[in-house]
């Protein structure tokens, strides 16, 4: 009998057949791991799906009862300040000449005729007097013209555009952080142009472009573009020559009316006008439009739903909550802003709820204080010492 610590030295056959048996065991505990792994990521992306960003839940779908409708009327213009009268300054009066003196004609003495003389020489006297009165007076200029009444005020909304500024917000798409998005804002008071990008990983970056000019209705597009990825832009031409919306993606032709925004210029021309009359949109309060895409028009109507806190990168902000109605009966396709009085009540939050749920959102980037330019909150400019985590983002058409 062998020593318990002799063994029989094994075969290579011996051991390709111990190596066979051990590799469906190794195998299968590497493929409980992947599922164990998936079944992680599965339970993760349903909890996300539902509870979405946990700092900032979605939007509640408790909608106030509509207690007045605001349609699309001029903006109220501020009457042209009337210049001053340009005081009249009169010539000092010119001496008169005198006379030279002359020596005196000898008298003739006219019997019986002598007083019809003197009644002609007094007669004469007082025409010639009026005569030089009424020639001093025309030699006068004439007194100034008093100033035209200013014209009176149109009524109509209050309306004031925000100004120029770099906005910079974080892209989430679930909850899940992106990268980051910018809002390009600039206004000169006659002019406006707005381009919203956001970086889209391995796809290229999507990219609204909205220009114009202020008009009597407020922000009044020229052109509208938009372009996702590495695909041609489309571009909307409002012509308000012709009254029509002209499109690249398709031949037929839209109404253009009075108003009418574009797809992104809405949310400046909302925060327009609140900034005029932020005491106006009370919960209840509606608000409608008439919104260009880039193939169809169509009407928005935006509820006031109450004033809320916002949870940004730097902390809480209160904010005032419009909710996009449905536009047509099963809808579910939502809209949501948040617009904040210390930053100029520019959008602080946007997010668009698809309708199989999924929540695409925009949030403010930086410190909470106005951007320079904004003439509400201070001075500050935007944070952009950190990088968000790169992930996927899609985007749909509201």
């Amino acid at each position: 009998m062998p020593f318990p610590w002799f063994r029989r030295p094994q075969s290579a056959s011996d051991s390709s057949d111990a190596l066979d048996a051990k590799a469906p065991r190794r195998w299968g505990r590497w493929a409980l791991v992947l599922l164990a792994v998936l079944a992680l990521h599965w339970g993760a992306a349903r909890w996300v799906g539902r509870n979405g960003n946990a700092i900032n839940p979605p939007p509640a779908d408790d909608v106030p009862v509509q207690v007045e409708l605001l349609t699309a009327k001029p903006v109220e213009q501020a009457p042209a300040p009337v210049p001053a009268p340009t005081p009249v300054i009169k010539p000092a009066p010119k001496p008169a000449p005198v006379a030279p003196h002359k020596p005196a004609a000898p008298t003739i003495s006219i019997p019986r005729d002598e007083p019809d003389a003197q009644a002609t020489a007094a007669t004469a006297a007082p025409a010639s007097a009026a005569s030089a009165t009424a020639a001093a007076q025309a030699a006068q200029p004439a007194p100034p013209a008093p100033p035209a009444p200013p014209a009176p005020t149109v009524p109509g909304d209050k309306f004031d555009v925000p100004p120029s500024g770099e906005l910079r917000y974080d892209t989430l798409v679930n909850g899940m952080m992106n990268q980051t998005g910018t809002i390009h804002w600039i206004n000169d008071g006659q002019h406006y142009e707005m381009v919203v990008s956001i970086p889209i990983p391995f796809v290229g970056p999507y990219v609204y472009s909205s220009k114009g000019h202020i008009d009597s209705f407020g922000i009044a597009p020229e052109q509208y573009s938009e372009q996702r990825g590495r695909r041609a832009a489309d571009v909307t031409v409002f012509d308000r020559e012709t009254r029509q919306l002209v499109y690249t993606r398709t031949p037929s032709n839209k109404p253009l009316a009075d108003g009418a925004q574009d797809r992104f210029s809405v949310f400046m021309q909302l925060a327009s006008l609140v900034r005029g009359a932020p005491d106006t949109y009370k919960p209840g309060v509606t608000r409608q439009f008439s919104v260009a895409d880039n193939d169809s028009s169509e009407g928005w109507s935006f509820v006031t739903v109450a004033d809320e806190n916002v949870q940004a990168r730097g902390g809480s902000v209160g904010a005032r909550h419009f909710t996009r109605l449905p536009r047509r009966e099963g809808d579910r396709r939502r809209i949501d802003v948040w617009l904040a009085p210390s930053l100029g009540w520019l959008p602080v939050r946007i997010v668009q709820t698809e309708p199989n749920g999924m929540q695409i959102e925009l949030l403010w980037r930086g410190k909470l204080q106005a951007p320079d330019g904004v003439e509400t909150g201070g001075p500050g400019t935007p944070d952009a010492s950190d990088e968000s985590a790169p992930g996927p983002m899609q985007t749909e058409k509201p």
